[in-house]
């Protein structure tokens, strides 16, 4: 995921030599996203939404609202980044030395937790989570690691699909994508498949990219559109909570708990429009920090055995709600989470990743 950001020249002297380099825009879209995922999971995983859980306990209370709105965001940004890859991508190539890195990057962190956990006695070792640790996809309803590996591979064949066909079909392809995936998808008729829905972002991205519109760059218009999306997304929280409270239903999240719901989609595409055009100055710091955002994923996402130790014995997020300083828990806990998981992801990169690249790639 770390290849699928825009490069600008900076030219040396007159007529000199460039290098390139990542502008930075999508890059801190990228770790905002990154930081959406993780609130998400610190709601999610944690044993805050469960049917007799703290949050569902009282659905209008300052509390359950506050981690309703602040877990609400995950899907939303599970279709940002994979716009972010469906835009560059559709003008590039899959390359071994990128399908390598990608899934050494995926194993690397399986591995690593899952021994961790059994050497310190925290997991019992079994040989069926030794060949679960092994397979690098597990399942394609849910777990993005997995899945964003399976659609890597489809990539060469999406981008011989969409060079082939003009733009008046590719209009009509995606018409038929929404239709099916996002119609019926935000009234829960269509089953989450994250593989298939990866592709129809894929689809999207691709055609904001290769069939620019003078009304594609008008960052105002984008950002209204951003807001509206956040703000309709919110107010649908809190009514969807508010009938939840009073005829005991338990789904604030209907319009945004998945990625192909009618809300996360807009928030996504709206959101990526704007930051795709918004003037952002080159920072190096941004985009070595973006470089290490899959990897947040990854760290913090990694199992349920991570996510048991991380969000319920470690963190206690269920406890913190009861406190005075549930809101600080929570947004130091995400800050936290995403500031150590980019250090250590550094590390990886620096001392593991590139002599290991440059080695078998002679690059």
């Amino acid at each position: 995921m770390n290849e699928t950001s825009e490069k600008v020249n900076i030219n040396r002297g007159r007529g000199g030599t460039g290098c390139k380099v990542r502008s930075s825009n999508l890059e801190l879209y990228r770790i905002i996203a990154m930081l959406l995922i993780v609130a998400h999971h610190y709601v999610v995983n944690s044993g805050l939404l469960d049917e007799n859980g703290s949050v569902y306990s009282d659905l209008m209370s300052e509390k359950s609202i506050f981690y309703l709105l602040f877990g609400a965001w995950g899907k939303t940004a599970i279709n940002c980044f994979v716009l972010i890859t469906g835009y560059f991508m559709c003008k590039s190539q899959i390359t071994v030395k990128k399908f390598v890195k990608l899934l050494a990057e995926v194993m690397f962190y399986h591995i690593m937790i899952w021994l961790i956990f059994m050497l310190t006695g925290y997991e019992s070792f079994s040989f069926g989570g030794l060949i679960k640790m092994l397979l690098p996809v597990k399942q394609v309803e849910a777990n993005f690691a997995g899945c964003f590996l399976i659609f890597y591979l489809f990539i060469p064949f999406l981008n011989v699909l969409i060079h082939s066909i003009d733009q008046k079909k590719h209009l009509m392809l995606l018409g038929l994508c929404a239709f099916t995936y996002i119609l019926f998808g935000t009234f829960h008729k269509v089953s989450m498949n994250y593989v298939t829905w990866f592709i129809v972002l894929y689809i999207i991205a691709s055609y904001i990219r290769l069939y620019p519109k003078p009304w594609f760059d008008k960052n105002g218009l984008w950002g209204c559109l951003t807001a509206l999306s956040i703000c309709v997304s919110v107010l649908s929280i809190i009514c969807c909570a508010w009938f939840g409270n009073k005829f005991g239903l338990s789904d604030a999240y209907s319009f945004v708990q998945d990625s192909n719901t009618f809300l996360a989609v807009t928030n996504g595409v709206c959101s990526f429009m704007f930051f795709k055009n918004l003037k952002v100055p080159q920072s190096r710091f941004v985009n070595t920090v973006a470089a290490s955002t899959f990897g947040v994923l990854l760290i913090h996402a990694n199992s349920d055995t991570m996510r048991r130790w991380l969000w319920k014995d470690m963190l206690n997020n269920v406890g913190a709600y009861s406190t005075s300083y549930f809101a600080l828990h929570a947004i130091g806990s995400v800050v936290g989470i995403f500031v150590i998981c980019i250090v250590v992801d550094h590390l990886r990169i620096c001392f593991l990743e590139r002599p290991f690249l440059n080695k078998v790639f002679r690059t």
